[in-house]
């Protein structure tokens, strides 16, 4: 008896079909094309790589999300990529010889062991940017920029940006002369904005009232650039007033050039703690909980492959962007034309030069029961007058 159960595919791994096929692939053209404008360089890395590679940098947080194999030649262990930005911090260490800024640009499928971000797909469409080796806000602005482009270029607007920056935690907890475990238990209860949990933790910590009161504040800054003056006001230290400084000088340059765009301030946002290293940011539409695109910065992510320089990027799911238009706006229009089964000398000359034209002709198959409407043609090829002509559909 046949499995009926074939058919399906495991959780999280989907099939694409068209139209919405033709549109990532339309999609990744415009982004490529878009980055080269900006200087950025293709680059392209294998799906399987070492597992120390791939668990290197942001890699240490991936480890859970990576599948392993053993490579039958080396005796090794093997992981499918889960992301690429740890391949694109060797690309960097390994194979640029230059002390300038360098610019890479990248698409291509990761997977996951289970179902995290954008679209809770474990097989993302993973396109992004990233330049290596300046540590300005000049850098991010850049980044933040392309991140805006990007979603703009696939036809998502009305998103806001949410900025934060992971060094005013990190300078705190040092200040405070935090232990790693006492900092996790911080970490995680900020995350979860849990202000009970997070205060009766403060309570049994032998640190200053003044240290405690600096911490429990990170849940109450959040909001418009204010933020970060009523934060100068409320956090001491010479690091944190610095890191206050980027975070400002990064919203106010990326404001300059798009004055339009909507930020919001969350100084108690730490994605990535573990390896973002200053400001973290994320985008997101009205009405979605969950982010359509993030980044930030990850100075020293390619130190272990021996070449430690400032990096930072964004990444996003080409697929789960596209799928976040309405159909009608994102399918790509296309006119599609029908052929009749003639053996008709000029029918087949008008069908070649028309696809020498880039035009889509479909052409029916004999004793196939196809028709222009069948085919979802939006054109049909008709002899009039002794002449072959393409004739738009009256109802499509």
């Amino acid at each position: 008896m046949l499995n009926k159960d074939r058919w399906l595919l495991p959780e999280g791994i989907q099939e694409v079909l068209s139209p919405q096929a033709l549109t990532i692939e339309s999609q990744r053209r415009t982004l490529l094309d878009l980055y080269h404008t900006w200087g950025y360089e293709l680059v392209e890395s294998p799906m399987i790589d070492f597992l120390d590679s791939l668990l290197t940098g942001t890699g240490y947080d991936l480890q859970l999300m990576t599948f392993t194999l053993t490579d039958q030649i080396s005796g090794k262990l093997l992981g499918i990529r889960a992301d690429i930005t740890p391949q694109i911090a060797r690309i960097d260490a390994h194979h640029i010889k230059t002390e300038q800024p360098s610019r890479f640009c990248y698409i291509g499928q990761v997977l996951k062991t289970r179902l995290e971000g954008f679209n809770q797909s474990r097989s993302p469409l993973q396109v992004g940017v990233e330049l290596y080796g300046h540590a300005g806000p000049d850098s991010d602005i850049e980044v933040l920029l392309l991140m805006i482009e990007t979603l703009n270029a696939v036809g998502l607007k009305d998103f806001h940006i949410d900025l934060g920056h992971v060094g005013i935690f990190r300078s705190l907890s040092q200040q405070a002369e935090l232990s790693q475990e006492e900092e996790e238990t911080l970490f995680d209860a900020l995350q979860r904005k849990a202000v009970t949990e997070l205060n009766d933790y403060l309570s049994t910590l032998a640190i200053s009232d003044e240290h405690k009161q600096q911490l429990l504040a990170l849940v109450e800054l959040n909001g418009d650039i204010s933020v970060i003056d009523k934060a100068r006001q409320q956090l001491t230290g010479d690091e944190v007033q610095k890191e206050l400084d980027n975070l400002e000088a990064i919203a106010k340059g990326l404001l300059a050039r798009v004055p339009e765009q909507t930020l919001y301030f969350d100084l108690s946002e730490l994605r990535g703690y573990n390896y973002h290293t200053g400001v973290v940011f994320a985008a997101y539409l009205p009405g979605h909980g969950q982010e359509i695109a993030k980044g930030g910065r990850y100075d020293g992510i390619g130190k272990i492959f021996g070449r430690s320089r400032a990096a930072t990027g964004f990444s996003t799911d080409l697929t789960y962007l596209v799928s976040m238009k309405a159909q009608s706006d994102q399918s790509v229009s296309v006119e599609s034309i029908f052929a009749p089964a003639l053996q008709d000398t000029e029918l087949m000359l008008m069908v070649a030069e028309l696809r020498q034209q880039g035009k889509r002709v479909i052409c029916e198959l004999a004793t196939s029961s196809s028709n222009v409407q069948t085919m979802n043609c939006t054109h049909t090829l008709e002899k009039k007058s002794g002449q072959w002509e393409v004739v738009k559909r009256a109802s499509i």
